[in-house]
């Protein structure tokens, strides 16, 4: 038995009966760690003495009879997630020794719960990006095709999942950054409702877009992790004081009959590819299978989520990036002047897709612009959000693509950031819209990369998409299709 390739609950359920010790469990995912990330590299930092540290401690806690879901398991933590005493750079050069000296909420909850924590995975620079080539220190590749992208901006969490580097992994969703890479990946990703999951201790991109999802090996995965995570902190002032149900009671005895499933007319769009619609047809034909109901629906302002996003996002990271000015904490390149520090700190920190989208949002928010841009941009984003409410009086769930293509090349799009940010065109609109969603594996293309079906919910409906969502993994199998990975000797 390979305990690297084990899933989350295939992995309690050893560990509760004393099968397996974490600390076995734990060296078998840091030797495939080993064996494979220098090919991958899914980690920026591992953290191998902290882990073995905690799976110690787990295994006293496990002999002493105690019990939690995520006690022993090994995961892994998106580099932009403070994890106390470890290097958090967010993917930039201007972050790049800092150490916080706290834990973010998402982080402190699974420590309390047991979980170890093997390391910090690659981002695209700040979370801005839809490939992880955005990071400052190298580019993670994707476990089914090494010439490939994983997806961003937590590309590096999803690749680990692949590739079996991890047993789960927290990620962030700006704009589709889980569940985009978890399609490309042919993974599980869940990007909860904003508002679900705390932010405190999440370093800022785009703070009324930001949210922590899970990804797993399979839906149950990812819920066992959005339970340990969910819920009201008060140090957070956008998270919801809402009870969090029962993730996993929702997925006892999973059946699709009677519920209606919406497929949004705008999202099977000119220049998709061919094989991604095919299987997400298919897919959902698979649904009607199985007893849903398919409804034919229209979100109509999508044409407007692109440039709405592009104008928000960037609005709000150059407000929550002023912070790295060389003075404070982070890189700090001296000069003559305070300006002279200013202008050289962040030219030398910053790498060239974040100085983009800070330029661009400075420019929606200077005087002149901002009722023209920022302003007009939230307006529509209401209409966005409206579209889903009416939605959601019709059906209970939509499906859609994941993404319009599967996996692409490295380097194919890096200098064509229009092309990148069409990676994300079925993605942004949940972001908007505060809802949640989540990305499954539904079938290959020609070339064997994996293609995601989207399943997406109302404002804290997580409990709905994850039952659909297993319900289909329980029919189907492309959720345990696996890379092949030969070990080097």
């Amino acid at each position: 038995m390979d305990l690297y390739a084990l899933t989350i609950h295939e992995a309690r359920e050893l560990l509760d009966r004393g099968e397996v010790s974490s600390t076995e469990l734990t060296e078998a995912v840091l030797e495939r760690i080993y064996a494979l990330d220098n090919e991958i590299k899914a980690y920026l930092t591992l953290t191998p003495e902290l882990a073995m540290e905690q799976a110690a401690e787990a295994d006293r806690r496990l002999a002493a009879g105690e019990r939690t879901p995520l006690l022993g398991i090994p995961l892994a933590i998106k580099d932009v997630l403070c994890l106390e005493g470890v290097p958090t750079t967010c993917g930039s050069r201007i972050l790049e020794n800092f150490i916080p000296p706290y834990d973010a909420t998402v982080v402190a909850r699974l420590r309390e719960m047991g979980a170890v924590f093997l390391g910090k995975t690659n981002t695209d620079e700040f979370a801005m990006g839809s490939s992880t080539e955005n990071s400052a220190f190298f580019t993670t590749r994707n476990p089914w095709d090494l010439t490939r992208v994983p997806g961003g901006s937590s590309g590096g969490s999803a690749a680990a999942i692949a590739a079996d580097l991890c047993l789960g992994a927290l990620g962030t969703d700006t704009g589709g950054s889980v569940r985009q890479p978890a399609a490309l990946c042919g993974v599980t990703g869940l990007k909860p409702s904003y508002g679900r999951v705390s932010r405190y201790g999440l370093v800022a991109y785009a703070s009324s877009l930001d949210q922590v999802g899970t990804f797993g090996k399979d839906v149950v995965d990812a819920a066992i992790l959005l339970q340990a995570i969910a819920g009201h902190d008060p140090r957070d002032s956008t998270s919801m004081d809402l009870p969090v149900p029962d993730y996993l009671a929702a997925l006892k005895a999973p059946d699709v009959r009677g519920l209606r499933v919406g497929v949004p007319q705008e999202y099977f769009i000119e220049g998709m590819q061919p094989e991604v619609e095919k299987g997400v047809r298919a897919a959902i034909a698979q649904l009607a299978d199985m007893g849903a109901e398919i409804v034919e629906i229209s979100l109509p302002h999508t044409e407007y989520a692109l440039p709405v996003y592009y104008l928000i996002a960037p609005a709000e990271a150059s407000a929550n990036l002023a912070r790295y000015d060389g003075v404070r904490y982070g890189l700090s390149v001296a000069a003559k002047d305070l300006w002279e520090t200013y202008r050289r700190t962040r030219g030398q920190g910053f790498g060239p897709e974040v100085k983009r989208r800070i330029m661009l949002g400075t420019y929606a928010l200077s005087a002149g612009y901002y009722d023209a841009y920022y302003l007009k941009a939230g307006q529509v984003r209401t209409l966005i959000k409206q579209d889903f409410e009416r939605a959601f009086e019709q059906v209970d769930v939509i499906v859609c693509p994941t993404s319009p293509t599967t996996a692409f090349r490295i380097g194919e799009r890096i200098d064509d950031p229009l092309q990148m940010y069409l990676a994300d065109i079925f993605t942004i609109s949940v972001n908007l819209a505060g809802v949640c969603g989540i990305s499954i594996p539904c079938g290959f293309d020609d070339q064997e990369l994996p293609i995601g079906l989207q399943v997406i919910g109302p404002a804290f409906g997580e409990e709905r998409i994850l039952s659909l969502a297993h319900a289909y993994q329980q029919a189907t199998e492309w959720h345990k299709h696996r890379p092949s990975l030969p070990i080097p000797a």
